[in-house]
């Protein structure tokens, strides 16, 4: 079953009614790799929904939020991005283009366990951001 599918099966389970902006927002998330704004998303559909504002996209992604479905990430601008719901990864992040580049690290899975355990908390979950140049911005660096 495809993440799209899925996706919206969850949102039915919880009550939250499909409407088509809904879906063509969640489209937009799970297929876009670079962590759009909701002014993104907004700019990005809005030929496809004339009717459809800014806040009508803020609204969904903090339904999207509630569910589980999406992650809000703020990293220290003003603008928040999202990020559909996967499996757990970390961010690499440009420090000067702001680019957001995902990667798998399962090796840090027991970090919470072992907080856990050294702590007594009952850990719920862990963040970790990397900062640094991409190699696009490397590359223009050099020159």
């Amino acid at each position: 079953m495809n993440q799209l599918k899925e996706a919206l099966d969850s949102l039915k389970e919880t009550g939250v009614r499909i409407t088509p902006q809904r879906h063509a927002i969640l489209e937009y998330l799970i297929n876009s790799m670079s962590h759009p704004t909701a002014d993104e998303i907004y700019k990005a559909l809005e030929g496809k929904f004339p009717n459809m504002s800014v806040a009508t996209v803020y609204n969904n992604l903090r339904v999207f939020r509630e569910v589980g479905l999406v992650k809000e990430l703020t990293f220290g601008d003003a603008s928040s991005r999202f990020d559909f719901v996967t499996t757990h990864h970390y961010h690499v992040i440009c420090e000067n283009c702001g680019k957001i580049v995902d990667f798998l690290y399962p090796g840090l899975d027991e970090v919470e366990h072992l907080a856990s355990h050294v702590t007594g908390f009952k850990v719920e979950n862990h963040r970790m951001e990397i900062y640094g140049l991409c190699p696009d911005c490397t590359s223009k660096e050099v020159h």
